[in-house]
């Protein structure tokens, strides 16, 4: 099925030189290379028509861009106030763009390729103490069916690490109780098994034999975690579940899934935790990427010593 961003290469209504043509024209092509998603190309596309707007002031086409002109645009960027991670992207998609023209012969030179990239201070995850996760925990009202459901979920999140793709997306049949792990598959159809914990497991156990057939009734569904129509829940379902528990639980800072897994690697490197074994428990590929929990460790030991010691 063609995407909504792809139309003919043979524009009736454009030249072949017409800033939109063009960037059309590499929506395409990376579309059909990368297939990305249409947020991703919408940032393309907005970036590079920012970028064509601003040529057009200094009576420059697009396609005719050079190394000044790029530094021109960036520098008036960063005087409007741009961030150095909002640089970086909108230079990320220049890039991207320019290689394209070169590849296709449409120039000789990429004028951003002598264009350094601006150095980003990696913002630490925000993260939970353990006892706003066990405030967290405690919010659902167990009593009913869905609470039940959003507590196992909840548990299971704090407990695994999990992105809360793999959560909403896993089935009964990547639960092994027995053993008591999960098998997921992640980015990159990485698999990993992730112990559950003796929580985890008695909530999973206690909802798979009660509440979750009260939640179907009569539907069959291989999730886990169903909706009262028997459907898998949504993304954003489950943000806006996560949003109204913290709420109840008395939690002020922003909250969203991720920052229950933040808690996951932060806690078991507070605890003493080997740095590879979260790295395999998270699926990142890359230790480099895990290493960032190792500062949100070392910010709280140091909020702690700075609370607690007479000298702090």
């Amino acid at each position: 099925m063609a995407h909504n961003f792809m139309e003919s290469n043979a524009r009736p209504n454009a030249k072949n030189g017409e800033p939109k043509a063009v960037v059309e024209r590499f929506l395409d092509a990376i579309w059909m290379e990368r297939g990305l998603s249409e947020n991703t190309l919408g940032a393309y596309r907005a970036d590079l028509l920012a970028l064509s707007r601003r040529l057009d002031v200094r009576d420059v086409e697009l396609v005719r861009a050079d190394r000044a002109d790029i530094l021109d645009y960036i520098a008036w960027r960063v005087e409007a106030g741009a961030k150095p991670r909002s640089t970086a992207r909108q230079l990320s998609s220049f890039r991207r763009f320019f290689r394209y023209l070169v590849r296709e012969g449409m120039i000789s030179d990429d004028p951003t390729a002598q264009i350094a990239m601006p150095k980003i201070g990696r913002a630490l995850p925000q993260s939970l103490t353990q006892e706003e996760v066990e405030s967290l925990l405690g919010a659902p009202n167990v009593s009913e069916a869905l609470g039940h459901r959003d507590r196992t979920m909840l548990e299971v999140l704090y407990a695994t690490g999990v992105r809360v793709s793999e959560l909403i997306n896993l089935k009964l049949s990547q639960l092994n109780l027995n053993q008591g792990v999960l098998r997921i598959v992640g980015k990159g159809d990485r698999e990993r098994l992730i112990p559950l914990g003796d929580e985890a497991q008695e909530w999973l156990k206690e909802f798979i034999d009660g509440q979750r057939i009260e939640i179907l009734l009569e539907r069959q569904t291989e999730y886990l975690f169903p909706t009262r129509r028997g459907d898998r829940m949504t993304r954003q379902a489950f943000w806006h579940i996560i949003k109204r528990y913290a709420k109840k639980a008395g939690i002020a800072k922003h909250l969203s899934p991720h920052t229950v897994r933040h808690a996951f690697a932060t806690h078991l490197l507070n605890n003493g935790a080997d740095l590879r074994v979260v790295q395999l428990l998270l699926g990142h590929s890359d230790l480099s990427t895990t290493q960032i929990y190792t500062h949100v460790a070392r910010e709280r030991m140091k909020e702690l010593h700075t609370r607690h010691h007479p000298r702090g």
